[in-house]
Protein backbone atom coordinates (compact mmCIF):
# COMPACT_ATOMS: atom_id res chain seq x y z
CA UNK A 1 0.00 0.00 0.00
CA UNK A 2 1.22 3.12 -0.73
CA UNK A 3 2.05 6.13 1.79
CA UNK A 4 -0.37 8.43 0.22
CA UNK A 5 -3.04 5.85 0.27
CA UNK A 6 -2.17 4.46 3.75
CA UNK A 7 -2.43 8.23 5.13
CA UNK A 8 -5.98 8.94 3.27
CA UNK A 9 -7.05 5.67 5.38
CA UNK A 10 -5.56 6.94 8.60
CA UNK A 11 -7.77 10.64 8.33
CA UNK A 12 -11.22 8.50 8.04
CA UNK A 13 -11.83 8.82 11.90
CA UNK A 14 -14.55 10.34 14.06
CA UNK A 15 -13.29 13.53 14.78
CA UNK A 16 -11.81 14.04 11.68
CA UNK A 17 -11.77 17.53 10.15
CA UNK A 18 -12.80 18.34 6.46
CA UNK A 19 -9.27 18.77 6.05
CA UNK A 20 -7.85 15.31 7.16
CA UNK A 21 -10.81 13.78 4.69
CA UNK A 22 -9.87 11.92 1.49
CA UNK A 23 -10.63 13.83 -1.70
CA UNK A 24 -14.00 13.25 -2.79
CA UNK A 25 -14.09 11.23 0.47
CA UNK A 26 -13.26 8.35 -0.99
CA UNK A 27 -12.87 5.52 1.11
CA UNK A 28 -9.87 3.02 0.97
CA UNK A 29 -9.70 0.65 4.00
CA UNK A 30 -13.05 -1.42 4.97
CA UNK A 31 -14.47 -1.13 8.24
CA UNK A 32 -14.93 2.60 8.93
CA UNK A 33 -18.84 3.28 8.47
CA UNK A 34 -18.82 2.46 11.55
CA UNK A 35 -18.02 5.60 11.92
CA UNK A 36 -20.15 7.87 10.03
CA UNK A 37 -23.44 8.18 11.05
CA UNK A 38 -25.14 8.23 7.48
CA UNK A 39 -28.49 8.02 8.27
CA UNK A 40 -28.82 11.87 8.79
CA UNK A 41 -29.17 11.74 5.33
CA UNK A 42 -32.40 10.68 4.87
CA UNK A 43 -35.33 13.01 3.80
CA UNK A 44 -37.80 9.81 4.23
CA UNK A 45 -38.04 6.92 7.23
CA UNK A 46 -38.71 3.42 7.37
CA UNK A 47 -41.51 2.45 9.90
CA UNK A 48 -42.13 -0.81 10.35
CA UNK A 49 -45.53 -2.60 11.35
CA UNK A 50 -44.39 -5.89 13.59
CA UNK A 51 -48.42 -7.20 13.82
CA UNK A 52 -47.94 -6.88 9.86
CA UNK A 53 -44.64 -8.62 9.46
CA UNK A 54 -44.72 -12.38 8.80
CA UNK A 55 -40.91 -12.81 9.47
CA UNK A 56 -40.23 -13.44 5.75
CA UNK A 57 -37.00 -11.44 5.53
CA UNK A 58 -37.03 -10.15 1.89
CA UNK A 59 -36.54 -6.97 3.19
CA UNK A 60 -33.32 -7.84 4.99
CA UNK A 61 -30.88 -8.89 2.17
CA UNK A 62 -32.39 -6.04 -0.62
CA UNK A 63 -31.50 -3.51 1.99
CA UNK A 64 -28.44 -1.71 0.77
CA UNK A 65 -26.93 -0.34 3.95
CA UNK A 66 -27.40 -3.66 6.08
CA UNK A 67 -29.97 -1.53 7.98
CA UNK A 68 -32.30 -4.49 8.72
CA UNK A 69 -30.90 -6.53 11.96
CA UNK A 70 -31.43 -9.95 11.76
CA UNK A 71 -31.16 -12.52 15.15
CA UNK A 72 -32.91 -15.78 15.38
CA UNK A 73 -34.08 -15.92 12.00
CA UNK A 74 -36.15 -12.95 12.92
CA UNK A 75 -35.97 -9.30 12.06
CA UNK A 76 -35.91 -6.63 14.44
CA UNK A 77 -36.20 -2.59 13.80
CA UNK A 78 -34.44 -0.27 11.52
CA UNK A 79 -30.80 0.42 12.69
CA UNK A 80 -31.60 4.20 11.76
CA UNK A 81 -27.81 5.68 12.24
CA UNK A 82 -26.80 3.81 8.97
CA UNK A 83 -30.20 3.93 7.06
CA UNK A 84 -30.57 6.47 4.28
CA UNK A 85 -34.57 5.97 3.91
CA UNK A 86 -33.91 4.60 0.14
CA UNK A 87 -37.58 2.78 0.68
CA UNK A 88 -36.53 -0.44 -1.19
CA UNK A 89 -37.61 -2.71 2.20
CA UNK A 90 -40.92 -1.34 1.88
CA UNK A 91 -41.08 -2.09 -2.06
CA UNK A 92 -40.55 -5.77 -1.58
CA UNK A 93 -42.66 -6.22 1.47
CA UNK A 94 -45.79 -8.07 0.15
CA UNK A 95 -47.28 -7.40 3.29
CA UNK A 96 -47.58 -3.64 3.44
CA UNK A 97 -45.22 -4.07 7.30
CA UNK A 98 -42.68 -1.02 6.29
CA UNK A 99 -43.88 2.23 5.35
CA UNK A 100 -42.01 5.16 4.60
CA UNK A 101 -42.58 8.60 6.56
CA UNK A 102 -41.16 12.07 6.15
CA UNK A 103 -38.20 12.37 7.81
CA UNK A 104 -39.06 13.69 11.31
CA UNK A 105 -42.44 12.75 11.14
CA UNK A 106 -42.35 9.60 12.50
CA UNK A 107 -41.86 10.44 16.03
CA UNK A 108 -45.17 12.90 15.67
CA UNK A 109 -47.43 10.06 14.53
Amino acid sequence: MSATRRNLMEGMTPDAGWRELSPAAQVFGEGNSLFFNTGEWRTESPAWDAERCRQCLLCFPVCPDSSIPVAGGKRGGFDMEHCKGCGVCARVCPFGAISMTEHGREAAE
